[in-house]
């Protein structure tokens, strides 16, 4: 039953919030500091959303950029961006339209919110901070919180543990393909934002229960049954 939800699972960067310029600022200053081109936005948009030792490979890998990616190099292009995004993490981030209306609305039904995110730690709760999102949120799960990341589904699972709930209680809410296949893959009902970073592809090709404009209409969708409809609809 869509009434029964006793918690909300977040993704960040993309569904929350826009980072897409403090994360470009991060791997343009990285990619200067290694003597190479940098990047559009629109390019790097596209490489967000495994993790930013992902993010750091894709760039390296770039045609225009065309730098070494074993593992060591890697490494020591991650350090870099790090040092570079810290400096910038959360200065021209932004909170997506409808996102606090949202959260409001899913705090005063009672509902447990938690953070499901790619992103490291030492990145994701600054931000949080900085943009007035971490008090509404009982459990922030982050890139290096467990073994795995999204798409696999043990951070999903690890939020529902920190939360007390069971995956048929829970709902997710995200941007990209990750999301929609770790909430698969823990039996988790999903629903993705048009407006994210979903590695260049089309949202509507996702495995998904529902697209919402935003995190407002989430909770429209997830309590006033008559809003649900497969997704595409």
């Amino acid at each position: 039953m869509k009434n029964s939800y006793r918690a909300i699972l977040f993704d960040l960067d993309g569904t929350l919030v826009d980072s897409i310029p403090d994360l470009a600022a991060g791997a343009n200053g990285m990619l200067a500091e290694l003597s190479a081109p940098t990047l559009p936005l629109e390019t790097i948009t596209t490489y967000v959303g495994k993790g930013t030792e992902m993010l750091v490979r894709r760039c390296l890998k770039d045609g225009r950029v065309n730098l070494p990616t074993d593992d060591a190099s890697v490494q020591k292009a991650l350090a870099i961006f790090n040092r570079h995004y810290h400096a910038v993490n959360g200065r021209e981030s932004v909170v997506y339209p409808g996102v606090f209306e949202g959260l409001e609305a899913f705090r005063a039904k009672g509902v447990k919110l938690a953070v499901v995110t790619n992103k490291p730690t030492e990145f994701t709760l600054p931000l949080m901070e900085k943009t007035g999102l971490a008090p509404y949120f009982e459990a922030i799960v982050c890139g290096d919180t467990c073994e795995r990341k999204k798409p696999d589904p043990l951070p999903l699972r690890h939020a529902c543990q920190l939360l007390g709930v069971s995956a048929d209680e829970s709902l997710a809410v995200g941007d990209s393909i990750n999301d929609a296949l770790a909430a698969r893959a823990a039996d988790i009902k999903v629903l993705a934002v048009p407006y994210g970073y979903n590695e260049g592809l089309d949202i509507h090709t996702l495995d998904v229960d529902g697209i919402v404009s935003g995190i407002d209409e989430a909770y429209r969708w997830a309590f006033e049954p008559a809003l649900q409809a497969p997704a595409g609809e």
